[in-house]
């Protein structure tokens, strides 16, 4: 059996970690930082914010003609110190506008490089472990998911010092950069075969249905992490609590990866989704219908396992329907589709919210779900089986 763990492909995963650990170094303490030091209220705190995500999801497909069209590790090296160099950027916007700005555009590298590097990574796989290894991949998102956002908090805790963290989350980055800069890849010929520019060079056209059912997860995953908080201190009564849900979530998602291996290194990739959907079914449900520590909390693990099944999945799902030159427009597809969720999430939960209460939001988070799930067993499973390449 090829080797899984070769050099390149740990040195892509140690990037991957990095790259996520100096984004979830800022994510909890912006808002905090945008209150304390231009005195922004919290309409201008989330529209600030927002503006990261949307430039992200507009670079996405971008991204993926890029990858798909020039060479991997230059398209990777340019993403990867563009985002790396934004962080500085943070230290040199001295107005809110100016960090309005800053922040927006730092949506694009981001966007671009999550792409380029989970290419790059499928690019240093051996084919007869492709699918159990990006399954591993995702693990360094959730140990960075895990431990950053506890570290920035505890930084913090002791210094007050904002500007200690941007300037950790610039040497973290610019870590993960020179560790990519030292993968080689093998000189692969970039096949332009099309003549014009067209939707599938940005989009996966043969992967659609499979994008829109993930577009349903997304929504779940997005009404749950932007109004978590909230929900346990109106309807619950918790102060806090939060940190420690998603410490939970973490291990779920490492648990299930760790678990899922042998799964996806036997190509069960619609064993793989469908055990995942369900899991996260049950959480979702359990979160709403036991409005207790013991929903709260449970549902957690819950949604972190079935998370940490259903992504791999999806994503190899995906791999297997485009060619060699199509996988970073595949990769991007995927992430948009999850990103397009995740918006209406946060648009659409906090209106339901608005007008019916959050219980009824997540009572809608369960139902989507439930709708994802069908579409998944009565579609999707045979719409991938039919278009899968060998």
């Amino acid at each position: 059996m090829e080797r899984l763990w070769n050099r390149n492909y740990c040195k892509v995963m140690t990037a991957n970690f990095a790259l996520f650990f100096a984004f979830y170094l800022l994510t909890p303490l912006l808002p905090l930082y945008l209150h304390e030091t231009f005195g922004a209220t919290k309409d201008v705190i989330g529209l600030v914010l927002s503006g990261y995500t949307i430039t992200a999801l507009l670079f996405r497909p971008f991204s993926g003609y890029f990858v798909d069209s020039f060479p991997r590790k230059t398209v990777l090296l340019i993403a990867y110190s563009a985002f790396a160099i934004f962080f500085a950027g943070y230290l040199a916007a001295s107005t809110l506008l100016l960090f309005a700005i800053v922040r927006t555009l730092h949506g694009g590298p981001f966007g671009a490089l999550t792409v380029a590097n989970s290419t790059v990574a499928i690019d240093v796989l051996p084919s007869s472990r492709r699918n159990e290894g990006i399954g591993y991949y995702g693990l360094s998102n959730n140990l960075a998911m895990a431990i950053s956002p506890t570290f920035a908090i505890f930084v913090y805790s002791q210094t007050h010092n904002f500007e200690l963290l941007f300037w950790l989350a610039f040497a973290i980055a610019t870590f993960g950069l020179a560790v990519d800069a030292t993968v080689k890849l093998e000189n692969k010929q970039i096949i332009n075969n099309k003549r014009t520019i067209s939707l599938d060079r940005f989009f996966l056209k043969r992967g659609w249905l499979l994008g829109a059912d993930m577009v349903f997860f997304g929504f779940c995953f997005g009404v749950m992490s932007n109004y978590l908080a909230i929900y346990g201190k109106q309807v619950l009564g918790m102060t806090g609590g939060t940190g420690t849900w998603f410490m939970l979530c973490s291990i779920g998602l490492i648990l299930s990866r760790l678990q899922g291996g042998k799964a996806l290194r036997q190509g069960r990739l619609t064993h793989n989704a469908a055990e995942g959907m369900l899991i996260s079914l049950v959480g979702y449900t359990l979160f709403v219908a036991c409005p207790n520590m013991i929903g709260y909390y449970g549902s957690a693990i819950m949604i972190g396992l079935g998370n940490g099944h259903l992504w791999p999945a999806f994503q190899n799902m995906m791999i297997s329907m485009a060619h060699h030159n199509e996988r970073g427009t595949a990769n991007s597809t995927i992430l948009i589709s999850w990103d397009v969720g995740m918006g209406l999430g946060i648009l659409m939960g906090g209106v339901i919210a608005e007008v019916f209460g959050y219980t009824s939001a997540f009572w809608t988070v369960a139902a989507v779900n439930a709708t994802g799930v069908a579409l998944y067993f009565l579609k999707a499973q045979n719409f991938f089986l039919e278009r899968q390449l060998s």
